[in-house]
């Protein structure tokens, strides 16, 4: 028996349905399968976990109740295991390059102002070189200062500086332990989908290798802080979709032989419960929107997909009116434990901003309504700082839609999946004995910080992507739809905006879903369990030959991702296409 572990597909080719209509026959030609029939609901339902061979477990000398004790750990040890390579990637050498490198000179110090004040405030324009050259101990101004981006992952950074000291290494801190966690995240979230430790692991494994996910993960920029919130929403709505699924089919009636069997009754009629793993994806969300703005659509896009989830289930569970069954028992819901929840957790974010002053010294607009906003035949409904902060965002929103400032490195959304533009955080070009430059150099090397992803893993991530909108269309498979739901909802958005100045960095929120399209990939590579050992086994190394290019790739670029000097012809040997420099 061969292991089941390393492939996206463990059910059986489901039977064509015998009321197909006309252009489902057609579409069959493409791949297209209808659903599945109404036997084995309890597995549609709540589909097993793959379980690997005695072979695996073999070739560690182990067998029997051993194999079975190491099967249940592994779903564990894997992805702590992955998650302590990405942790030693990250922290390795964080504090370098010892410099406020990119738009870490707006978040380090709004974070430290943030934690001191309550509110940002305007630096001198020396303050860097203060800061670096004092080791942070420099006095924080008082004038607030007008920010486009809301609190939450300046706290989340401002939490590493009181930590660690306002240095590199303490701003840098926290995006790097939540890089780390994201890791572990996608490793356990892989799992979850594709019911496989291994390619959860997998999956866990791609993110920890990607440059841009790795880069991100090393600056005090948001957009670390934004991945890992959403996937923790993503994760909660995931195990939210079993809880409620496992319920459905308690309560579904079995037959003599003790089979579930669909009941229309029980699968219309039967409520979820308070589904709390709903709420915490709400606060996820709430926390997502709190660090930047992009996260609404997200939680849109998240939204409607878990609402389709409930669909399925009742669908599947025997509902005649699965859409109806929904709107009458699980819509409600699930817009109350995830929107209001998300939008209170947002207004909260703000709540330094809310206790500071509102005579002038406090944070910025927060006197508007006391002084330019005063007046009006509404405003006795809503206290000072509801409508203060309500100016405030009318502001910001105008600034992100009007946003078109041209920069050395803003780049297309078109060209975003091919890495046509990535942008350089930092550049350097010390002498021969200097900074790390080799001795024997010849002439200057260069020093980058070079945020781009591994160009191995996005341009197979482009493949990946079309296989999985195949399988979501033709085969009907709800992981493929899901990875697509999070792939969509953080790239998309961005095509609407052509004019606006935007940077290929924004993609990093949809890494980890172009990470798991890629292990769904590799495991339809390796080949359906009951497939002959000869197939499986070729696609197996065909799949590992694809994963040992990744992270020969990783680390061909290390030197860009990580400010270390190498020669300037080194350097130039890895500008692959000319937008690259």
């Amino acid at each position: 028996m061969t292991s089941t572990a390393s492939s996206t597909d463990t059910r059986k080719d489901p039977a064509p349905h015998p009321d197909a209509s006309a252009w489902q026959r057609r579409l069959r030609r493409f791949g297209h399968q209808g659903r599945q029939a109404d036997t084995g609901v309890r597995e549609r339902l709540v589909p097993p976990y793959a379980r690997s061979g005695p072979r695996v477990w073999a070739m560690f000398g182990l067998s029997g109740a051993g194999a079975d004790r190491a099967a249940r750990w592994s779903a564990w040890v894997g992805p702590l295991l992955v998650t302590l390579l990405a942790g030693v990637l990250r922290f390795w050498r964080l504090g370098s390059p010892h410099a406020v490198i990119f738009d870490e000179t707006y978040y380090a110090k709004d974070a430290w102002a943030l934690i001191r004040r309550g509110y940002e405030v305007n630096w001198d324009k020396e303050a860097n070189a203060l800061i670096l050259g004092s080791g942070g101990d420099v006095p924080v101004p008082v004038d607030a200062a007008y920010v486009v981006h809301p609190p939450i992952g300046k706290y989340v950074i401002g939490l590493g500086e009181w930590l660690f000291g306002f240095d590199p290494f303490g701003w840098r801190f926290m995006t790097a332990l939540l890089g780390t966690l994201s890791v572990l995240l996608l490793c356990r979230i892989g799992r979850r989908l594709f019911r496989s430790t291994f390619l959860g692991c997998l999956a866990g494994t791609l993110l920890a290798v990607d440059g841009l996910a790795f880069v991100m993960s090393r600056t005090a920029l948001l957009d670390s802080v934004l991945v890992f919130f959403v996937l923790a929403a993503f994760g909660c709505l995931l195990v939210d979709r079993d809880r409620a699924r496992e319920r459905l089919a308690a309560a579904l009636p079995e037959d003599a032989d003790g089979h579930v069997r669909p009941d229309a009754r029980v699968a219309t009629t039967t409520r979820l419960g308070a589904r709390p793993w709903r709420w915490a994806a709400g606060l996820m969300l709430g926390l997502a929107i709190g660090t930047k703005w992009n996260a609404l659509y997200i939680m849109a896009a998240f939204c409607v997909m878990a609402v389709l989830w409930d669909v399925g289930a009742r669908r599947v569970a025997g509902a005649p009116r699965p859409r109806v069954a929904v709107l009458r028992r699980d819509l409600a819901p699930a817009f109350l434990s995830t929107v209001p929840v998300a939008l209170f957790t947002y207004t909260v974010s703000w709540l330094g901003w809310i206790l500071s002053p509102s005579d002038g010294s406090g944070g910025y607009y927060r006197d508007w309504a006391s002084t330019e906003g005063k007046g009006g035949s509404w405003s006795w409904l809503f206290p000072d700082w509801a409508r203060g902060l309500w100016h405030y965002e009318t502001q910001v929103l105008d600034f992100h839609t009007s946003l078109t400032s041209p920069h050395t490195y803003q780049s297309n959304p078109w060209s975003w999946l091919v890495l046509g533009r990535p942008v350089s955080y930092f550049y350097e070009s010390p002498a021969p004995g200097v900074d790390g430059c080799p001795l024997d150099a010849g002439e200057k090397c260069a020093r980058e910080v070079l945020a781009m992803g591994t160009p191995m893993l996005w341009w197979l991530g482009c493949v990946a992507l079309v296989y999985v909108v195949w399988r979501w269309a033709f085969r009907r498979d709800w992981r493929a739809g899901a990875i697509a739901c999070g792939v969509a909802a953080g790239y998309l958005p961005w095509l609407f905006y052509q004019e606006r100045t935007i940077f290929l960095f924004y993609a990093v929120v949809f890494v980890p879903f172009l990470c798991l399209a890629v292990a769904m990939l590799l495991g339809a590579l390796v080949g359906r369990p009951g497939s002959n050992h000869a197939r499986r086994t070729a696609g197996a190394v065909a799949a590992g030959v694809l994963v040992l290019l990744i992270v020969w790739n990783f680390v061909y670029f290390w030197p860009l991702y990580t400010g270390t000097a190498i020669p300037i012809e080194d350097w130039r040997a890895r500008m692959w296409l000319d937008t690259w420099v």
